[in-house]
């Protein structure tokens, strides 16, 4: 699961693809669902049978307490083998550290541009060492940039190094086009060139590299698809991305009981229910009895959970 704790960030990094509208804010989002109470945070995890937790922002450490609660929550919940990872691009304090130590098993560290040149010199290799003596499993996470070769010398001090191939985003495209970079294709928000910049660091054992194109169609369709399998109603169709599609009936008032009538005489049980002024029920039994049925009616794909659509189809 993938927990959002805050948009509030100490850095302006001009490759950040944080969207306007979580940027600069404290709204709480498990997976894609804002979270106002903290029962809402185990069900979203329970619905995607969660086997972990990966704590981002913004910044999170600028909220420790509120991220030791959640880490908290979760272990009580799931039991201890729930693993939480958090990014961070702070250099943990020795203080921070112990708060968490207990509840955070991995921490991953995003030392900005600036500082790869000098990084053995950094408080993030301080960190990093402290981390480690402490029992983290403890690495960097960066964006594939120019320059990356700067990191090889940080790579005894860590578990792991991960490079992210660098995304065209809405609030970071100015600053893309004034250094001249473009999106490799029409179909992506990889950056041309970004592969090529990370060539000579793929090359050690615990350097990992993540594409684009991976995070957005294997990481997303799996979670998708781990959701809608916990949640799908009965009538729902899974697709193999993981959306689900069901058909959606607009009688008029007047109409309504009678369509409701017709469902529970003509239908399965299980394969329709009436939600506020519609009836929602398998597509293709809408599709089949569409004569029948008077209203408007369409077939709607959409994110599992009454998540985001992503179609909707008039019949």
């Amino acid at each position: 699961m993938v927990l959002f704790v805050t948009g509030r960030c100490h850095r302006s990094c001009w490759y950040c693809p944080l969207s306007s509208e979580r940027k600069g804010t404290d709204t709480v989002y498990a997976n894609e669902h804002p979270v106002d109470v903290p029962a809402q945070l185990i069900e979203e995890a329970e619905n995607m049978s969660a086997l972990g937790t990966g704590i981002t922002g913004g910044e999170p450490l600028l909220c420790l307490d509120k991220v030791t609660g959640y880490c908290r929550q979760l272990k009580d919940h799931f039991g201890t083998g729930h693993h939480i990872h958090l990014y961070t691009a702070k250099a943990p304090s020795e203080t921070e550290l112990l708060q968490m130590k207990g509840l955070v098993d991995e921490i991953r560290l995003h030392p900005p541009r600036e500082c790869w040149n000098t990084i053995l010199d950094t408080e993030y290799i301080r960190s990093a060492k402290r981390a480690r003596e402490m029992g983290y499993a403890i690495g960097i996470e960066v964006p594939a940039l120019p320059g990356l070769e700067l990191l090889i010398p940080a790579l005894p001090y860590l578990d792991f190094l991960n490079i992210n191939e660098l995304e065209w985003g809405d609030t970071n495209a100015f600053e893309m086009r004034s250094r001249g970079y473009e999106p490799a294709d029409d179909l992506h928000n990889a950056i041309h060139g970004a592969r090529e910049w990370a060539d000579e660091l793929c090359r050690h054992e615990k350097v990992h590299w993540c594409s684009s194109a991976f995070k957005d169609s294997v990481q997303l369709r799996e979670r998708l698809k781990r959701i809608a399998e916990n949640t799908a109603r009965p009538f729902d169709e899974i697709t193999p991305d993981g959306t689900i599609v069901y058909g959606v009936l607009e009688p008029s008032v007047h109409q309504k009981e009678l369509c409701i009538q017709f469902c529970e005489q003509v239908l399965e049980p299980g394969s329709f229910e009436t939600r506020g002024d519609h009836l929602e029920m398998a597509w293709w039994l809408l599709e089949k009895n569409a004569d029948e049925l008077p209203g408007k009616k369409y077939v709607i794909e959409r994110y599992p959970n009454d998540g985001m659509i992503v179609e909707v189809t008039p019949l």
